[in-house]
């Protein structure tokens, strides 16, 4: 099932540890939102990818 939020400012980082339940999948968001800075400034919608416990995080390439 298919997640979308809408969140005014933030980062990446504490959406993927509270809808991911690990910080360092926050790249996930981002590739699925095709953005790189996990820095988020006014009012952004997000599709949340599916939790993936396997899945590790990284930095944007």
């Amino acid at each position: 099932m298919r997640t979308v939020i809408v969140v005014a400012g933030g980062n990446l980082f504490a959406i993927a540890a509270q809808y991911l339940q690990d910080a360092t999948q926050w790249i996930r968001i981002a590739q699925a939102n095709q953005i790189s800075d996990p820095v988020l400034r006014g009012v952004t919608t997000l599709v949340i990818p599916e939790r993936n416990p396997s899945a590790g995080g990284g930095i944007a390439g």
